[in-house]
């Protein structure tokens, strides 16, 4: 029978409790002899903390074992408690009568009979039974309850690491493929594009590592990013980025913005044929953000809300997993395409 040697020092942190709590109230009973009290108690706390152990952790699980007939669980039931009767009231006053003999415990009170010592042994005994069950109930159910929101967080990390290493390379192909356009038509802006990605891909490389960077570094990707875009327009193609961000410093998710931005110019303008516009503006005020793209698309018939590609859903994914309050809307109006996103950036989960 091997001992879990961390459940054994929390039984003895137990026993500890319940020994000074015991000699509390045995001081309003026998005042004037605090030292025989508290010798008393030792001797007999080392006794409840082994009974306490072997009938929590061994006894009741095995009990509560499944079995192929319940009647075999009732019949070991029925033997245990006959046991562990005899262990709180034989056998506890076997235990004071030793120290006695030993003269270790003193005995501050005399029993009319054997039934009345039995009794006091049985009352301190079951009373120590009650103290650790219910103790120990909520040490598991807390320990229990951190456990699960460590393996829910654990699960979300996952998660969100998953949804950006889709998002990573999802927005690098998307890039490549702009400079292969370049570089196929021979174009002499194909090195700056490359020199641009090679920065672009310096700062995904090193900055975006940790959990957060500060806005004016998502600020810096997405200028990139548009300069990237433009490179593969003439001059038709007209491009707003406005913001109004009252601190620069403040924390953000790396590259949460970018989907939106990659989205207008991948699935909007690239797809217009006359008068191709982006419009951007981002704003942070009082750690609330609101990030609006316009961008022009084809004409369809109707308005209303469109299906979303991978982009989109990996990030309303990361924004459930990172945020507690958020609005990301998307709505395809008559040659419009429109994305708002709202965060509330203390809502952080």
């Amino acid at each position: 029978m091997s001992i879990d040697k961390k459940k054994f020092i929390f039984y003895l942190w137990l026993g500890l409790a319940y020994f000074l709590l015991r000699l509390l109230f045995n001081a309003h009973q026998f005042p004037g002899n605090f030292f025989p009290l508290v010798v008393n108690n030792l001797w007999r706390i080392v006794y409840i903390i082994v009974v306490n152990y072997l009938f929590f952790e061994y006894t009741v699980p095995f009990v509560l074992r499944k079995r192929k007939y319940i009647f075999y669980n009732i019949l070991w039931a029925i033997l245990c408690l006959w046991l562990y009767v005899m262990l709180w009231s034989f056998l506890a006053y076997a235990w004071r009568a030793i120290g006695i003999g030993l003269n270790i415990y003193t005995p501050l009170i005399t029993y009319d009979s054997i039934d009345h010592a039995l009794e006091a042994q049985m009352a301190y005994s079951v009373g120590a039974v009650f103290f650790f069950g219910i103790i120990r109930h909520i040490y598991n159910y807390t320990k229990l309850k951190q456990a699960a929101q460590q393996l829910r967080i654990e699960k979300q990390e996952a998660e969100l690491n998953y949804l950006k290493s889709q998002t990573n390379p999802h927005f690098l192909f998307n890039t490549l493929n702009n400079i292969y356009s370049l570089a196929r038509d021979k174009s002499d802006l194909a090195p700056e594009s490359i020199l641009r990605l090679s920065k672009m891909l310096r700062f995904m490389l090193y900055e975006t590592g940790g959990n957060y960077i500060a806005i004016g570094q998502e600020l810096k990707i997405i200028n990139d990013y548009i300069a990237l875009e433009k490179l593969r327009y003439d001059e038709s193609l007209r491009i707003n980025f406005n913001h109004d961000i009252e601190d620069l410093k403040q924390a953000l998710p790396p590259l949460l913005l970018i989907p939106l931005v990659e989205n207008a110019f991948k699935h909007g303008v690239s797809e217009t044929r006359s008068q191709p516009f982006v419009d951007i503006h981002l704003s942070v005020n009082k750690r609330q953000l609101a990030f609006i793209v316009k961008n022009s698309s084809e004409p369809v018939p109707g308005e209303g809300n469109v299906k979303e590609n991978i982009g989109l859903s990996n990030l309303r994914r990361q924004l459930e997993l990172l945020y507690k309050k958020y609005e990301l809307s998307v709505q395809q109006q008559k040659s419009v395409f429109v994305a708002t996103l709202k965060i509330d950036l203390a809502s952080h989960v």
